[in-house]
């Protein structure tokens, strides 16, 4: 029996997703097929490529500076350049950066394009000017009728395309495409995974934090996220044979001084489903 794994994003809080698999192994669980988007992509192609859960962990936190990247303006210049049509594919960010620090991570795997990896991995994305999903990916289906799936990727590219979040990041272009954050379309990509020969699917998604009075724009932009990605993952969950739930208790986008607390989140989340995660594999 194949296992796989689908991975939602979730800005920082995607860290979270090694602590799940690093509680899956210590149960002897075996991932065989991994997909993620946005933040999940991220976790999904280190852990393809061949890094351990821990090793990701200390990869985030010694690179997610670099993977965000520095602010391209001051907050009032930047509210005034994503408004004029002449710069609409910028964000406060690049988004280089991510490509730049994935490429580098991979090729200490020797690995460049997305078709080198061995573990079947599935990436989505969304142009933005067709308005339609694509799927990075090492293995295509036999059903490619819309010819979505790309194979010929550096893994930094594809991972730099699924987390473009728009304002947050640059847009990422290739050739006729241009690419934003593939949770607009498929933030848990479950039904891709089985596409990939899965025999059980575990979908790992956040809960959203419950607003309060003294809630700051942060917190506000988190939920409207969720509750966003929510609506759009209902199809993809009920196609899981097992949905956990990871709940990080007000962490925002970016909150780079909170990878610790994601990673044990995600850890947790299993340890404390693990026999009903067990009994949905039997």
């Amino acid at each position: 029996m194949k296992i796989g794994l689908a991975l939602s994003g979730g800005g920082i809080r995607g860290i979270a997703h090694a602590g799940v698999i690093k509680a899956l192994e210590e149960n002897d669980i075996k991932i065989d097929i991994i997909g993620g988007t946005s933040a999940g992509s991220m976790v999904a192609s280190l852990y393809a490529v061949g890094y351990k859960p821990d090793e990701i962990y200390n990869l985030f936190k010694s690179n997610y500076n670099k993977i965000i990247g520095e602010s391209r303006f001051h907050i009032f210049n930047g509210i005034r350049n994503l408004i004029d049509k002449k710069t609409v594919l910028r964000g406060f960010r690049k988004g280089e950066s991510i490509e730049e620090v994935f490429d580098m991570l991979a090729q200490n795997k020797n690995i460049n394009k997305i078709s080198n990896v061995k573990m079947p991995i599935v990436i989505p994305t969304v142009d933005i000017l067709s308005e339609r999903e694509y799927v990075f990916t090492n293995q295509i289906p036999e059903d490619n009728a819309e010819g979505k799936y790309i194979t010929d990727i550096n893994i930094g590219k594809a991972v730099r395309a699924s987390s473009s979040f728009p304002a947050v990041f640059n847009l990422c272009t290739m050739q006729e495409h241009v690419f934003m954050d593939g949770g607009a379309l498929d933030n848990v990509p479950v039904e891709e995974v089985r596409k990939q020969g899965a025999d059980k699917v575990l979908a790992v998604k956040f809960d959203g934090d419950q607003l309060e009075k003294d809630s700051n724009i942060m917190d506000i932009v988190m939920k409207t996220i969720d509750i966003m990605g929510n609506k759009i993952i209902e199809n993809e969950l009920e196609k899981s044979d097992y949905v956990l739930n990871v709940h990080t208790d007000k962490v925002g986008l970016l909150e780079t001084d909170k990878i610790e607390k994601c990673f044990k989140c995600g850890y947790e989340a299993v340890q404390n489903n693990i026999e009903e995660i067990k009994k949905c594999l039997e």
